[in-house]
């Protein structure tokens, strides 16, 4: 067996490959390494949290299209609320980072200290909101039966918030830290721990009445607190974080850091409100056409939010990194990561869109066995194959700005993309007459593909701008990337 040392030669301090002349140990090849040692324990713990979604609607589903339907309308107002709640303490991940970079580590503990009573607060704001939902229901004239139902969701996963909030802010400080395992194996347990939660309040057992999709609500909040109590041990015990000491003192609210924190953390949750409500929200407008559109959409929604992961974890990666050189002003490594995680965006972009449409209909049949739902999913996901690649450049570039502490910005861009662009468009398309005929999520999906587009253009060429604002500002560069 030939080795890999005598399969390669070196030249000009690189390292090629014999029999291809690629060169395998370029500055871009070792910083994808760096991100995809990063890329595995985040990108486990964001599929186990995705996987939420996709056992709830699998489980669902298997009961009937109301209790599916009822699931996707609650879990379409649920989102956005807890990943606005979880984006604005997202702050805690570039604030960590940085002051690891700039060698001052203790800062930290008040960071964290400050990103919790934050989610408390952030938290009972949005089950004030979970709790008072019916109104929209009535004014869309959404069906009474499916109404009832998601709005019983609704109060069952409410309770869980809270719990989401903590997680939130100590998943982002072990990130931060460079230690995303302990979320990872958390994550994995919760998600294994869900199934049976599932089946349990679904269909009845040990006590609890069977309760149909509302169940999912339910073993969801009881997930998400053991969850939490987990992380919470773990990151109190660990060696890894002693020197941190968490604990060392006690913290009391103060306004001017909760203003700070702010400052930085509610662009970027307003920003991550503004894309996945635009998907949210086209469930809620065509769900006074039926049952089937909303199950048809969510069954969409579903495997494109379980793809999404692997370029959402790549940027959570690119913020970490690019976060550590911000603070370090290292201008090379910010160059260079940006660099690589898009060229790894877009590889990905397109293995994803060629997945997607060869084996659609084989996706869609594992979330029901009503065939009309299953053909109108999978007509809806050569929609989402046809955005993979602008979807994973707007997101990296999203990635890497929360990296440079630049939130304000690109709320305002994906605020323009989505909704002056998405979904005026797509409520046209969808559900008015100017086009000559409705087209229904037909419509609403083409409007998602224009403007994650836009997002892609605009998120990006606000990337170049504010490299060149860090030249300006001293930044010292050696080579461009």
């Amino acid at each position: 067996m030939v080795s890999i040392r005598n399969r390669c030669w070196t030249s000009s301090r690189r390292l090629y490959c014999r029999d291809c002349h690629v060169p395998v140990n370029t500055p871009v090849v070792r910083e994808g390494r760096a991100l995809l040692g990063l890329l595995a324990p985040i990108l486990v713990s964001q599929l186990s949290q995705a996987g939420f979604g996709f056992i709830d609607t699998v489980m669902a589903g298997q009961v009937s299209p109301l209790d599916l339907a009822a699931v996707s309308l609650g879990a379409s107002i649920w989102l956005p609320v807890v990943l606005l709640v979880s984006g604005i303490l997202m702050a805690t991940t570039p604030l960590v980072a940085s002051a690891r970079g700039a060698g001052r580590p203790e800062s930290i503990p008040e960071t964290v200290h400050q990103a919790l009573w934050l989610s408390l607060l952030l938290s009972a704001l949005g089950i004030l909101l979970l709790r008072n939902v019916s109104p929209v229901f009535d004014w869309l004239d959404t069906p009474a039966r499916l109404q009832v139902m998601t709005y019983q969701y609704l109060n069952a996963i409410a309770l869980g918030l809270p719990a989401a909030a903590i997680f939130a802010v100590l998943r982002n400080y072990c990130e931060g830290m460079g230690h995303p395992m302990p979320v990872t194996v958390i994550s994995v347990v919760g998600l294994l721990f869900n199934i049976p939660a599932n089946y349990v309040f679904i269909h009845g057992g040990f006590g609890i009445p069977a309760m149909g999709g509302v169940g999912c609500g339910w073993a969801s909040a009881l997930v998400l607190w053991l969850m939490t109590v987990m992380l919470i041990i773990y990151v109190l015990a660990a060696p890894a974080f002693a020197r941190v000491r968490l604990l060392g003192h006690r913290s009391r609210p103060e306004l001017q850091r909760l203003r700070e924190f702010l400052a930085l953390g509610l662009p970027i949750g307003i920003a991550i409100f503004f894309e996945v409500s635009v998907f949210c929200v086209v469930a809620i407008l065509i769900s006074p056409l039926g049952e089937l559109q909303v199950a048809g959409h969510q069954i969409a929604l579903s495997v494109t939010s379980i793809l999404f992961m692997i370029p959402l974890s790549l940027a959570f990666c690119m913020t970490i990194r690019i976060g550590h050189a911000y603070g370090a002003q290292d201008l090379d490594a910010i160059l260079l990561t940006r660099r690589t995680g898009l060229i790894m965006m877009t590889v990905f972009a397109c293995v994803s869109a060629t997945f997607i449409v060869l084996t659609r209909h084989q996706l869609t049949a594992l979330y029901t066995s009503d065939v009309a739902v299953q053909a109108l999913a999978a007509d809806l996901l050569l929609f989402a194959a046809a955005y993979q690649v602008v979807d994973a450049l707007q997101v990296g570039a999203a990635g890497s700005l929360r990296g440079l502490q630049d939130t304000q910005g690109p709320m305002v861009l994906t605020m323009v993309a989505y909704w002056v662009v998405a979904m005026p468009l797509g409520y046209t398309l969808g559900l008015t007459l100017l086009m000559g005929t409705r087209y229904g999520p037909y419509g609403f999906w083409a409007g998602l593909v224009a403007g994650l587009a836009v997002a892609a253009v605009l998120l990006n060429w606000r990337l170049g701008r504010q490299i060149t604002l860090l030249r300006g500002r001293g930044f010292p560069v050696a080579r461009e990337y």
